[in-house]
């Protein structure tokens, strides 16, 4: 009988001690959900504070003597700069902090408002473009990373729109100044980009991307001498990008179906150059637009909570 009494008091004891241990759980603060994008991330601005960030770095490494480093994607938010790197790099160059044990170099946008040294060359990350937001943050992949195509599937007004800004941003935004972009077969056809968003000497059209790929190598649209182009163009070590002088990074833009199936159909896609498929391509990175706006960007892991074509 004793021990009958003692293991029902236990046993309400117990009770009672998971019970409090659920109200203290339920009491004790969560963590607050991730805020909103301020305007100051997702508009023009922000292009403008990563294409300083860039720039700032690019000069500090070639006057230092060092390699430019490897980076994949720029994330960005009113408090901080980052750029997240392939190879890791445990000493950045001043002002850039390494973090993650040297997987990503962070700055304070206030450091590239105080005056740094002169001399600071164009930016050679030209296809680094804008793929939407990580709540409250800004990411931008540099497309040209890419050893292969980066195919975009999912609903088609999800991936349109997508594909739309990411050209668009390559063509108008800051970072992006230098870039050349080709449009392949009916992507051509001026339903992609409005009339005003086509308006620039940088877009091309190609009826095939055999055709795209000769003219980037015959130098198609390539910057008149003189042009702050020809100052970007460097080996850099280490990285899957190599630039030519006198010849800009090119993306080139295609819907899957007009995708050429045939064995080394891409080979004559250059090293710096990026190729942006409109659905699914057999190798490469495969992102997934959703139908709420997000994004999967595959091998990357880079969460997109909402994906550019919903900045507008």
């Amino acid at each position: 009988m004793i021990w009958y009494v003692l293991a029902v008091v236990l046993g309400l004891a117990l009770i009672g001690a998971v019970t409090a241990l659920i109200i203290t759980e339920r009491r004790r603060p969560r963590p607050p959900k991730p805020v909103a994008a301020s305007a100051a991330v997702v508009n023009r601005e922000a292009l403008d504070v990563v294409n300083a960030g860039l720039r700032r770095l690019t000069g500090e490494c070639l006057r230092s003597g060092r390699s430019l480093p490897d980076l994949y994607a720029v994330v960005y938010s009113e408090e901080r700069l980052a750029v997240l790197l392939a190879g890791a790099e445990e000493t950045a160059p001043a002002p850039w902090t390494a973090e993650a044990d040297g997987e990503r170099w962070t700055l304070s946008p206030d450091d590239l408002h105080r005056p740094g040294p002169e001399g600071e060359p164009a930016l050679p990350y030209t296809l680094t473009v804008t793929v939407g937001l990580d709540g409250p943050d800004r990411v931008l992949v540099d497309f040209s990373r890419a050893a292969g195509p980066v195919s975009v599937t999912g609903p088609d007004e999800e991936v349109r729109a997508l594909v739309r800004a990411i050209v668009t941003e390559a063509l108008a935004g800051p970072v992006g100044a230098l870039a050349e972009v080709t449009l392949v077969g009916s992507l051509g056809d001026g339903r992609l980009l409005s009339a005003d968003e086509a308006r620039t000497s940088r877009l091309h059209h190609a009826a095939t991307l055999e055709e795209a790929f000769a003219g980037a190598s015959a130098g198609t649209g390539a910057p008149e001498h003189g042009s702050d182009v020809t100052q970007i163009f460097r080996l850099i070590e280490g990285s899957s990008r190599i630039a030519v002088q006198g010849e800009a990074p090119h993306l080139f833009v295609v819907d899957a179906s007009q995708l050429p199936r045939r064995e080394g159909a891409l080979a004559g896609l250059r090293r710096g150059d990026a190729l942006l498929v409109l659905g699914e391509a057999p190798t490469g990175w495969r992102w997934r637009a959703g139908a709420d706006g997000s994004l999967d960007t595959g091998p990357l892991g880079l969460e997109i909570t909402r994906h550019a074509g919903r900045l507008a």
